[in-house]
């Protein structure tokens, strides 16, 4: 076994298929906002792109804003669903990606917004009942609300469908950069205003996401330039990732059930290796390839590098935070302590994991903890 990769939910291989598409697309010459005879091919390149991706998120293409990444396009439709409704209430999910939360404590601290957080509950799950208090009571001031489809440490889906019925006429996003693709998603049938999806999490490459947002709906831009993407995303179109991006989707190669039964696999082995482990949460529906699991009295950074000096690749959350030493917000919103949520590690799995991948990563799981419950000891002493 040379190495193993169980981080897909921070960024995972890029297909054949989608290399095949970039690669072509970084011989061809033109501008796509050129109108000469290379500019009007690589359009024509983008817009059949972009139709791919609307049919697959099931949204009109016109509804598809190419961004440079999710992070982007996550930060347009917070800050500019704020900007354009001239309310100050944001509500967010207590559990959202910092690409969702930081704007939103950008906008309480710079503009003068008044950000709520949902609470979640242990199972890490929206609490509907809190937003219908709240909307009852004070939906006049909202101006919008961003809950996560699936989230990206514990891989639990969220009742969107729910939500945006009792936003009702609240604009409601959707970060949904985990699920696309994974698990069934349909823009229209969600009756989203805005939602968020990225490339690298499908087998496309880094640097191109997409906003999906409302064609009646124009709100103020970030950048500012060439008046690209219904004068919402200026910027020269990245053609050759976008249509790497529409070629990775359009390959259907992620097996979920395939995925979500090396999970149930790997999960298996863990509880019965070390029975004290809790796989957090477990009980809700969850993503096929996530698995967050705690394993008392041990630190997670040292079982980061235990497991990555046995060659295998893992995570301690969200990769986007990476390198700073903090408990993770999701897990103690579902109430975990901060000693206990730094006890975690995430193992994501995807298209190109194999029952080998679970078998060798089971095989040296025990010893990685041991040595972990031995070096926490020795810290606490």
């Amino acid at each position: 076994m040379n190495s193993v990769y169980l981080d897909h939910a921070a960024t995972t291989p890029m297909f054949d298929v989608a290399i095949e598409a970039m690669n072509a697309s970084l011989r061809k010459l033109g501008n796509p906002s050129s109108l000469h005879t290379e500019g009007r091919s690589t359009r024509k390149d983008v817009e059949d792109a972009r139709e791919k991706l609307a049919k697959a998120i099931g949204c009109l293409p016109s509804e598809v804003i190419f961004t440079g990444s999710g992070t982007e396009a996550n930060n347009a439709a917070v800050k500019g669903l704020y900007w354009h409704s001239g309310k100050k209430v944001i509500v967010v999910s207590s559990i959202e990606h910092h690409a969702v939360l930081d704007p939103a404590h950008w906008l309480a601290e710079h503009e003068g917004a008044e950000l709520i957080e949902l609470p979640v509950n242990s199972a890490g799950v929206t609490d509907l009942d809190f937003l219908r208090k709240l909307v009852a009571e004070r939906g006049s001031e909202i101006a919008l609300i961003s809950v996560m489809h699936s989230n990206n440490e514990t891989g639990v889906i969220q009742p969107v469908g729910e939500i945006v019925e009792i936003a009702g006429d609240i604009p409601v996003h959707c970060d949904a950069v985990q699920s696309f693709s994974k698990v069934p998603l349909s823009y229209k049938d969600l009756g989203l205003f805005a939602m968020t999806i990225s490339a690298h999490k499908v087998g496309g490459p880094l640097g191109i996401g997409a906003l999906i947002l409302r064609r009646a709906v124009e709100i103020p831009p970030l950048l500012h330039g060439g008046g690209q993407e219904r004068d919402i995303r200026s910027g020269t179109l990245n053609a050759p990732s976008i249509v790497a991006f529409a070629a990775a989707v359009d390959a259907h190669l992620y097996d979920s059930k395939k995925v979500a039964q090396l999970r149930d696999d790997f999960e298996a082995g863990v509880l019965k290796a070390r029975p004290d482990a809790v796989i957090n949460g477990k009980t809700s529906p969850r993503l096929p390839g996530i698995s967050n699991i705690t394993f008392p009295g041990t630190q997670s950074d040292s079982l980061l590098l235990l497991m990555d000096s046995e060659k295998v690749s893992c995570s301690t959350g969200a990769a986007c935070t990476a390198g700073v030493h903090r408990p993770s917000h999701v897990l103690m919103a579902m109430g975990l302590s901060d000693v206990v949520a730094q006890s975690s590690l995430r193992f994501s799995f995807g298209s190109t994991s194999t029952q080998a991948d679970v078998d060798y990563t089971l095989s040296v799981l025990p010893g990685v903890i041991e040595r972990g419950l031995a070096a926490h000891a020795v810290g606490r002493s």
